[in-house]
């Protein structure tokens, strides 16, 4: 049970005619990738995945928002894009953004591919406290106690496996890729012997990313 409380789930607008790729062969939910700490939507696993799905004629069902730098807002910001979108689309979430993702599936009902997620950002980030600029952006802001409280409010204790499908690097040189896979048991994984937190091998994965927001 996930220990924050869900924001208010609103209907979702349906998914509307036309939205279809002739080289899947189904109709394409979209596709709403969260960045991680200090990074942005230019990070390289984002522009990878808009470029291939670009490539397939899927650019208007990719949406990759660049998250607010403080916890709560981020995930204020993720909510009010996916109050907007279908009710089958998908999440991906790279590091802290795969934390932000586990969370938001619990929260409103989706599936999520989680890259290297954070699993415990809260103890992970304390170190991190003071003065930051996302070298993406530049943006200067200070990381707070406030930020470390509001993401411990948001671990999930219990996800249910059969949302996610967790692609972990076992040379993670930021996260311990076990805790990971400990704390999703049961889910779907792929670990890739060797890669590390850029996770170099995300291409590879990108043609399963389509069959899983399909369905497969």
């Amino acid at each position: 049970m996930y220990k924050a409380a869900p924001p208010t789930r609103v209907r979702y607008r349906p998914r509307g005619p036309g939205i279809s790729s002739t080289s899947t062969g189904f109709d394409m939910p979209h596709i709403v990738y969260l960045h991680g700490f200090n990074s942005s939507e230019q990070s390289a696993k984002a522009r990878e995945t808009g470029a291939f799905l670009g490539e397939r004629g899927l650019a208007a069902q990719f949406h990759c928002p660049r998250l607010p730098p403080h916890p709560a807002d981020a995930i204020a910001a993720a909510t009010a894009l996916l109050q907007t979108l279908p009710a089958d689309t998908l999440l991906i979430g790279s590091s802290l953004g795969g934390f932000y993702a586990g969370w938001l599936a619990e929260a409103l009902d989706l599936h999520a591919v989680l890259v290297n997620p954070a699993i415990r950002p809260d103890l992970s980030l304390a170190g991190y406290l003071g003065p930051q600029t996302n070298p993406y952006t530049g943006e200067q802001y200070t990381l707070g106690e406030a930020d470390l409280t509001a993401l411990r409010r948001l671990h999930v204790e219990r996800p249910t496996p059969d949302r996610y499908w967790l692609v972990l690097g076992s040379a993670d040189e930021v996260l311990d890729w076990r805790e990971a896979a400990q704390h999703y048991r049961g889910a779907r994984q792929t670990v890739f012997n060797g890669d590390d937190h850029r996770l170099a091998r995300w291409p590879e994965c990108l043609p399963g990313v389509l069959a899983f927001a399909g369905g497969g």
